[in-house]
């Protein structure tokens, strides 16, 4: 178990979510509501009309996902609710996806042109690079809402006033009333940009649900998982999003890219990757303390730092992100298409960190989007929601993860947090 993980404590549920937890003591919550793939599948069916998934690639890991769910995840009744609404919604975005271009194959003829993607490891500065990045309008980013509820296809003309946005506000806005900590970690909404993995969930190879709650036989099946199937279902999508409401280059963003680097550029062959750098003991302490809120939200079942041992111990994040240099220096990855953003240089000067990064990717920052990052980060301060607060453990815990890192930390000059 890791350090950092040894000193997260469960904060107290909301008042109602307690009540309904504490009424339902005597329920048979799995009777309730069912999460068995048949059942799942047959109500997607019935309420959209529809009966093609495509690609079967899907239904494998929608069977390990489902069952783990049952058997690891011990969800609470309003856990279970979440959950079940969460994959009908996949199912059925999945049904009109597939719908959409059987009615409208010329949609496979968009072009998705050298994509800016942002990687790194959780709680790096990728969400914030982003939110930055979004702000420039010769990029185009999936919003929360389109990447829940993508069909019907968005249009220009109704993009800014589609109800799907405030619908998805809702569901999305729900994690931080389940668990009021989680506001202070992570923005969300209808409108705030959608990470990759939420886009792709519905090819059912995205660690969006495992990091939800506790799912060990799903988590070890998705570790060793062919992820082409997942990102070639994700450029079908964005295809999908820009027939009708056209975008210039697509800004994307998902730590958990960094895994599969050489099949997000088989996939992707022009795209302009962006890694994120930070100390990674901050960065481990803070996903730590994140991913036990996550599951808090849904599960009585308390926090297991093993389930996620691969994202969580320091020395399967070493081996990451030695991974990723090992990669760069054989060539399995193009290194001139990849770009350094330091954390540190983000919060102590934006505005020199991201003209550096545009800079460097050969890419123009205009006066107008330099002043719309402005404005953002003027009306997103630090601390908005509340100190996100978390330890690093001990001195000699510190001493041995920092031998762990002085490769990485070395190779891309990352400097030491307090």
């Amino acid at each position: 178990m890791s350090g950092a993980s040894r000193y997260w404590l469960p904060p107290e549920r909301p008042g109602w979510l307690a009540a309904i937890i504490d009424e339902s003591r005597h329920m048979d919550p799995a009777a309730i509501v069912p999460l068995d793939a048949e059942n799942l599948i047959e109500t997607a069916r019935r309420r959209t009309g529809l009966s093609e998934f495509g690609e079967n690639d899907w239904r494998e890991p929608f069977e390990i996902l489902t069952r783990s769910l049952d058997d690891d995840a011990d969800l609470h009744l309003f856990g279970r609710i979440m959950t079940r609404n969460e994959l009908l919604n996949l199912l059925e975005a999945r049904l009109r996806v597939e719908h959409a271009y059987r009615l409208h194959p010329e949609i496979d003829d968009e072009v998705i042109d050298a994509p800016v993607i942002i990687t790194g490891l959780g709680r790096s500065g990728t969400s914030i690079l982003f939110e930055l990045l979004s702000q420039d309008s010769q990029f185009g980013v999936p919003s929360s809402w389109e990447a829940m509820f993508p069909c019907p296809p968005p249009e220009t003309e109704t993009y800014r006033s589609d109800p799907r946005a405030e619908a998805a506000h809702h569901l999305l806005t729900q994690w931080g009333r389940a668990a009021p900590p989680w506001q202070a970690m992570h923005e969300s909404g209808g409108w705030i940009p959608a990470e990759c993995v939420a886009v792709y969930e519905a090819s059912f190879r995205s660690d969006n649900m495992p990091s939800k709650a506790p799912m060990a036989s799903y988590s070890m099946w998705l570790a060793s998982a062919d992820m082409t199937p997942a990102l070639e279902y994700y450029r079908r999508v964005l295809k999908l999003l820009q027939w009708r409401n056209p975008r210039r280059h697509w800004l994307l963003k998902s730590p958990s890219h960094l895994g599969y680097l050489p099949t997000l550029f088989n996939v992707f062959p022009d795209a302009r990757l962006v890694v994120t750098h930070r100390d990674p003991i901050k960065a481990n302490a803070s996903i730590t303390n994140m991913l036990a809120t996550l599951y808090w939200m849904r599960s009585n079942q308390p926090f297991d730092v093993m389930a996620f041992e691969a994202l969580m111990t320091p020395e399967a994040t070493a081996a990451r992100l030695n991974q990723l240099i090992d990669w760069v220096e054989s060539g399995a990855v193009p290194a001139s298409q990849i770009f350094a953003s330091r954390y540190a240089d983000l919060i102590n000067d934006p505005e020199g960190a991201i003209s550096g990064l545009y800079e460097r990717m050969g890419i123009t920052l205009d006066a107008g989007a330099a002043a719309a990052m402005e404005s953002y980060l003027e009306g997103k301060p630090k601390g908005k929601f509340g100190a996100h607060k978390y330890g690093v453990g001990e001195d000699a815990e510190v001493r041995h993860q920092r031998d762990l890192y002085s490769r990485y930390q070395q190779r891309f000059d990352v400097p030491d947090e307090d």
